[in-house]
């Protein structure tokens, strides 16, 4: 099954990454790997993964509205505009949002890209 749509709703450790369409939803958890070194700049490497594994998940859908804190959503923008433009591409809008539930994270992704498409199945040209 194909689904075009996805919600995404980040912090710094975890994300939730819910695919879906008008009737379907399928769900999938990323979870930041923690390295505990000494070594300057491993957290960032970290954050790097984690946030690259996130972008994996995105992969063959055509539009994505990633919610979260304002701090965690800013820096997974500046992750995917710098080093995944292809997904940064196909992310429709970031909103701030504290911790929803699934249920309120798939209806508050629904009810914006109504705005913007039907969701019949056919995405919308980029």
């Amino acid at each position: 099954m194909t689904l075009f749509h996805a919600v995404v709703w980040t912090d710094h450790q975890s994300a939730q990454v819910l695919q879906f369409d008008a009737e379907h939803v399928r769900a999938d958890k990323v979870r930041a790997h923690t390295h505990h070194t000494a070594q300057h700049g491993s957290a960032v490497r970290s954050e790097h993964e984690f946030f690259g594994e996130v972008c994996d998940a995105l992969d063959g859908v055509s539009e994505v509205l990633v919610t979260g804190s304002h701090t965690a959503i800013a820096d997974f923008r500046h992750y995917a505009d710098k080093h995944r433009p292809q997904t940064a591409a196909r992310i429709a809008a970031y909103e701030v949002v504290d911790h929803p539930s699934e249920n309120q994270l798939v209806a508050l992704a629904r009810q914006y890209f109504l705005k913007h498409d039907p969701m019949v199945g056919i995405p919308t040209p980029t």
